[in-house]
């Protein structure tokens, strides 16, 4: 299947630039160009766009409000936002992914590159640069009011090998890598991905990563608050 992607970015020739790289690919296409943030959701629901290459700094609406009212739009669960930055660690980047982005990509990327992590993120499979991108949750996570936990439901409902599996995506292990560090094939890996991905409601990757934060299974951190039935979390309970 062709990958349907929509480009957003005030500058003309930056999405020309892209325009000329996506369409390079036998299994992508543009279907859209939007010049701020409020022709990227308009075109989203027109298009239904599979990836969203999305600038942050737009006129009208910026790129982390389109991101936002996107993803939050049940039409569209099927769309996956990738957000365009000059700079990796951009600090308007932890807000992105709050808003539920997918992942990241810097502009400088190279077109090679550029075309794997539409695919990547069209598929859910993995996080751009994962290191740069846990570094980013982490420091979101750690603020005082890091907002609604993603998903409604308990990490009780998740077998040991799922959670095994999950704090290993947070590491930023592909499902190759998963296999070997649990002894099973990539297949069996990904299932094990798929299923937690589906027990918490996590829309792709991205944000069973953030998962794993909140809830204690990212590398170097504690278990803090558990996730409740709504998917919010209270301020003293037992551990995880």
């Amino acid at each position: 299947m062709t990958i349907r992607v929509l480009l957003a970015d005030d500058q003309t020739l930056i999405r020309a630039g892209f325009r000329v790289l996506v369409d390079r690919a036998p299994d992508l296409e543009v279907v859209g160009e939007a010049t701020n943030g409020r022709e990227a959701v308009e075109l989203a629901a027109a298009t239904r766009a599979d990836v969203i290459l999305m600038d942050i700094r737009m006129p009208e609406l910026d790129g982390i409000e389109a991101t936002r009212l996107i993803t939050e739009d049940e039409d569209l669960a099927g769309v996956r936002v990738l957000i365009l930055t000059t700079f990796e660690l951009d600090e308007n980047v932890l807000r992105a992914l709050r808003a539920g982005a997918s992942g990241f990509l810097s502009k400088s990327v190279e077109p090679a590159d550029l075309q794997e992590a539409i695919r990547v993120v069209a598929g859910g499979e993995a996080l751009l640069s994962p290191k740069a991108t846990r570094g980013l949750i982490a420091r979101f996570l750690d603020e005082p009011t890091p907002g609604p936990l993603p998903s409604p439901v308990r990490l009780d409902g998740l077998t040991e090998r799922e959670r095994e599996t999950m704090a290993l995506v947070a590491a930023g292990l592909s499902n190759d890598e998963i296999g070997e560090r649990l002894y099973v094939s990539p297949l069996t890996a990904k299932t094990h991905v798929n299923r937690a991905m589906m027990k918490l409601g996590a829309r792709d990757r991205a944000q069973l990563v953030v998962f794993a934060y909140q809830s204690g299974l990212g590398p170097g951190r504690r278990p803090s608050r558990p996730v409740t039935a709504t998917g919010t979390a209270p301020r003293r309970r037992t551990r995880l």
